[in-house]
């Protein structure tokens, strides 16, 4: 039986908890990908719309067609980002809808290892990106200690509960990468690593948001109150304040290209 599809339905948590990180991974990211203008784009697991704003933003394509298993986020990236060249679909990132060779590029931000079957999502990048065109993606570190909350989820497994990992986190690796993409026919392949800060305005400002996590924020809330508490401490005491109070830490992704032949 395949694993269920992991999704999230709060575009606007989902935007204070992950959609900041993805912009700041994801500006490397597109700096690093440099692809033309003009282009025909599919977003695969688009969610709210984050990164698929970088893209309209910044390259100016001629079409975005974003896909995601939520309704809700879907609902939201709609409202976002509301004008005619870009369109949002409820999809499944292993069941493309769309005809072969119908884009020019196509790009996964963050959702590889929630896929059940990655092998199957690359294949069908690769199958709607006509000869040429740019196959790409990148994803949180997980194995390696990359996700933006690492620290909270160590802390949590210290006092008990353990991480609550992805389906396919195995996915985040970068030789699993190269081999997903090879796998699926695609040449000229390159990876490379991404690492981003992020600061906020005290210590209580992160521990907020880090409580909205769609996957941490029920097993906080089932916490005991004391066990919550030295959570909450334990979390303090790693990480450093500058003078003004502000908490800066970092992530880091793994991010690969490639292209389907031409």
């Amino acid at each position: 039986m395949e694993a269920p599809q992991i999704r999230f339905d709060d575009g606007a948590a989902y935007e204070e908890f992950m959609g900041k990180w993805s912009q700041l991974a994801g500006d490397i990211f597109l700096r690093w990908l440099d692809p033309a203008t003009g282009w025909r784009w599919v977003d695969v697991g688009c969610g709210n719309g984050a990164f698929t704003e970088m893209l309209v933003e910044r390259f100016a394509p001629v079409a975005v067609q974003g896909i995601d298993p939520s309704a809700e986020q879907i609902a939201y990236a709609r409202e976002r980002l509301a004008i005619g060249s870009v369109r949002f679909d409820v999809g499944d990132a292993m069941a493309l809808p769309y005809a072969d060779a119908a884009f020019d590029a196509a790009v996964m931000a963050l959702v590889i290892f929630f896929v059940p079957d990655p092998a199957k999502a690359v294949a069908e990048m690769a199958r709607v990106v006509r000869p040429g065109g740019s196959v790409s993606s990148y994803a949180w570190d997980i194995l390696g200690g990359g996700f933006p909350f690492a620290m909270l989820q160590e802390e949590m497994a210290a006092l008990g509960p353990p991480p609550l990992w992805p389906p396919s986190v195995e996915a985040s690796r970068i030789e699993t990468m190269r081999a997903l993409w090879a796998g699926a026919g695609l040449v000229q392949i390159e990876t490379r690593e991404i690492a981003v800060t992020r600061t906020f305005a005290d210590f209580d400002s992160f521990w907020k948001i880090a409580q909205t996590g769609p996957r941490l924020a029920p097993r906080l809330a089932a916490m005991a109150p004391g066990d919550l508490k030295l959570l909450k401490d334990r979390l303090r005491a790693r990480v450093t304040p500058d003078a003004a109070g502000r908490i800066t830490y970092g992530a880091r992704a793994n991010a690969i290209k490639g292209q389907v032949p031409a």
